[in-house]
């Protein structure tokens, strides 16, 4: 990304995640929703809002509501940022945070193992 792509990036990233927490009107979006990245296309046209939601169990049917929402979305963000072109927002889940839980959940299991055996060799050499 140039340096001009990441900071209209940065900037939707907060207009964004101002306009979802005062909430939709729409019954499908639910749950505590977490923008977590923007990519913008190199032509600025596009954007993709990766973001996730609290509890995972909505995460399906907010994903299609924000879809659905996006045109208002977008309205709403260009009242706040005064862009020349205001991208096209296209809502994702963002797949690599869950990656990284996943990870990090697998090393502190692993963390957990290592410790349960070493206090089992300790208590054997007593």
């Amino acid at each position: 990304m140039t340096q001009r792509t990441e900071q209209v990036a940065s900037t939707l990233k907060r207009a964004v995640q101002e306009v979802l927490s005062r909430g939709l009107a729409d019954p499908r979006i639910q749950g505590l929703i977490t923008v977590t990245r923007i990519d913008v296309s190199a032509d600025l046209a596009n954007a993709t809002v990766y973001c996730t939601v609290t509890p995972q169990k909505h995460e399906e049917l907010t994903l299609h509501g924000l879809q659905s929402a996006s045109r208002w979305v977008r309205r709403q963000v260009a009242d706040k940022v005064r862009f020349r072109r205001m991208p096209q927002f296209r809502f994702r889940v963002d797949e690599k945070l869950l990656k990284q839980q996943e990870v990090l959940a697998s090393i502190a299991e692993a963390n957990q193992e290592d410790e349960r055996r070493a206090n089992q060799k300790n208590k054997k050499e007593n």
